[in-house]
């Protein structure tokens, strides 16, 4: 079996809103898929149905090929961040994730390595006997999602794991998961495209409790009509680039982006052939062939 998750036509309904509508998601092993889609589409409730937390209404949840959650099949090998977790505030950050991993079936020595090993990850040495409630948003953040990791799981579900972390922690836990890639399925809902953008293999937009689309991102973001040029410096005036190559449409973005979009009779090649020499003296940083993320996200769903 290639897929570390299958669910095929959940429901999960609440009164009249359906929370899950039909959500059929084959996730494959090895994969980092992201879940992308508005508040209220359905990717939370997914997770929990998932996990076991939420019983379906109708459908079919497959992980690992052992059927739906079970603890006693499933315990050490699927773990998850719940969205805003909360954790006992008395306890200390060692002895809890050590208590945390002797719950998912490790040996005290095992359970013991690998809180000390994610502790030391998740830059939380310091805080290793502070008890929870002593302990900043962000810090406890950590402490949860180091919580998902313990024992090396072989499925790890995230919700919103980036959220509340400053710009150097969300940077060593990008880095963290991206050394999961390959080893550990992992599936990340996030409402921060960029991350899912850095750190995603597959992408799965959600609207309305089903999945509209599932591919990979580099299927999802290729557009050979579009090239974006990152600069140290913007031209001041970039019709004198334009005119370099008057198929081509250039347009800024943001504070350090040239745009250029072109039709599909010109080639990649071509327009950097034209456009690049003139860039060079505003310092090329970047040069990325297709489109965004957020653009794929929001050119799909704003035709619904």
């Amino acid at each position: 079996m290639n897929e570390a998750i299958v669910t095929h036509a959940l429901a999960k309904r609440y009164g009249h809103h359906h929370a899950l509508n039909g959500f059929t998601l084959a996730v494959p092993r090895g994969s980092i898929t992201g879940l992308v889609g508005r508040n209220g589409a359905g990717k939370t409730t997914w997770m929990m149905t998932v996990a076991g937390f939420v019983r379906p209404d109708a459908g079919e949840v497959n992980i690992l090929g052992r059927g739906s959650f079970d603890a006693a099949v499933h315990s050490g090998r699927f773990t998850i961040l719940p969205q805003d977790s909360d954790l006992p505030n008395e306890w200390r950050v060692r002895p809890l994730l050590i208590g945390y991993g002797k719950l998912q079936g490790l040996s005290g020595k095992m359970a013991t390595e690998s809180a000390d090993g994610l502790i030391a990850a998740f830059n939380l040495s310091e805080k290793a006997n502070a008890t929870i409630r002593s302990l900043s948003h962000g810090m406890r953040k950590r402490v949860a999602v180091a919580q998902a990791f313990l024992g090396s799981p072989e499925v790890v579900l995230l919700d919103e794991p980036l959220s509340g972390l400053d710009p150097i922690e969300a940077d060593r836990l990008r880095t963290f998961i991206l050394a999961c890639r390959g080893k550990t399925t992992i599936v990340i809902s996030s409402h921060h495209l960029d991350d899912i953008e850095r750190l995603c293999t597959h992408v799965a937009f959600v609207v309305a409790g089903k999945v509209e689309r599932m591919e990979t991102l580099r299927s999802l973001t290729s557009d050979t009509g579009r090239i974006s040029y990152g600069l140290k410096t913007l031209p001041g005036d970039i019709s004198g680039l334009a005119a370099a190559c008057p198929s081509v449409r250039l347009s800024v973005e943001g504070v350090s982006l040239v745009v250029a979009e072109f039709d599909k009779n010109l080639s990649v090649e071509e327009v950097n052939a034209a456009l690049l020499p003139r860039l060079l003296a505003f310092g090329v940083c970047s040069v990325t062939p297709g489109r965004s993320l957020a653009d794929a996200y929001i050119g799909e769903v704003s035709e619904r």
